[in-house]
């Protein structure tokens, strides 16, 4: 039988505000989707995007397969087949579905992604209330923040997906946009130097961002400010797209390969550009 050592008054705080952010998490990720359609949900229009419906299940996934089926005694896996379909990228857990097919998934059914991640929310709910080891709580945040990645992979997918039907589908309506008077562009100096960079910190980071150590930088000039929508038209209209002295050697080869003539969702129309956004397409 586990015996269970009492938690200090820290640890008290830290399994709470980690639970607190496990629920408002899984909570923000549905929010993000909810004015979605089923047929939304399941397309995959490149292959370097991923379903709506596969990154609801795939950070599902990651909580059963790295906390609750090693961690929670008895637990009984949603779908013993989801493993292969919702693994991303880990070769340690096995084979996994072929990431430029997701969008062949017609099944589980979208009912059934959301089953899923209630089942597994609630599962999680119980292995918090039985004390969970503390040091497995960093596997959580990890968990915690790989979602919170996913949320902003969810949202350039279905951006994505959305520029592709000539209906310019509205995610969400916006406000009229405002014109703006740009300020002048300034070249902003910077000497370089021995600098540090990364992170020693006490507090999650991914393993990519640390430890803290020292780098070379040169000296450069940064703008002053983002470049205009304005400027870009100047660009377009001026070559840039047909100019190769503008571009690196394998910008320049993608340009051609691609046929390139203005940025990603810029569309003209009525002699006017516009850009597709997450409200629809509005005119630059």
């Amino acid at each position: 039988m586990m015996q269970l050592t009492p938690k200090t008054e820290q640890q008290e705080s830290r399994l709470e505000a980690i639970e607190n952010s496990f629920l408002k998490v899984r909570k923000q990720t549905e929010f993000l989707v909810h004015g979605l359609s089923a047929e939304d949900q399941c397309v995959q229009a490149m292959a370097d995007t991923s379903p709506t419906k596969w990154h609801l299940a795939h950070t599902t996934w990651f909580f059963e397969t790295f906390i609750l089926k090693p961690y929670l005694p008895a637990y009984e896996e949603f779908n013993t087949n989801f493993n292969f379909l919702f693994n991303s990228c880990y070769e340690q857990i096995g084979k996994r579905h072929a990431r430029n097919m997701r969008g062949l998934l017609t099944r589980p059914s979208i009912d059934e992604a959301y089953a899923y991640r209630s089942h597994i929310d609630n599962s999680m709910i119980n292995y918090l209330e039985n004390d969970p080891e503390h040091e497995r709580l960093s596997l959580l945040e990890l968990g915690i923040n790989h979602e919170q990645q996913h949320q902003e992979l969810i949202l350039t997918d279905i951006k994505y997906t959305l520029s592709c039907n000539p209906l310019n589908p509205i995610y969400i309506p916006a406000k009229p946009w405002e014109a703006t008077p740009s300020r002048d562009l300034q070249w902003l100096r910077f000497n370089g130097g021995l600098i540090e960079v990364g992170s020693n910190s006490d507090e999650f980071i991914f393993d990519c961002e640390g430890p803290a150590h020292k780098v070379w930088v040169e000296p450069d000039e940064l703008a002053s400010r983002p470049i205009t929508n304005a400027e870009f038209i100047n660009f377009i209209e001026d070559g840039g797209y047909r100019r190769s002295e503008f571009w690196l050697a394998d910008g320049w080869s993608h340009c051609r390969e691609m046929a390139w003539l203005a940025p990603l969702y810029w569309k003209q129309k009525d002699g006017d550009w516009h850009l597709f956004t997450m409200s629809g397409l509005r005119q630059v």
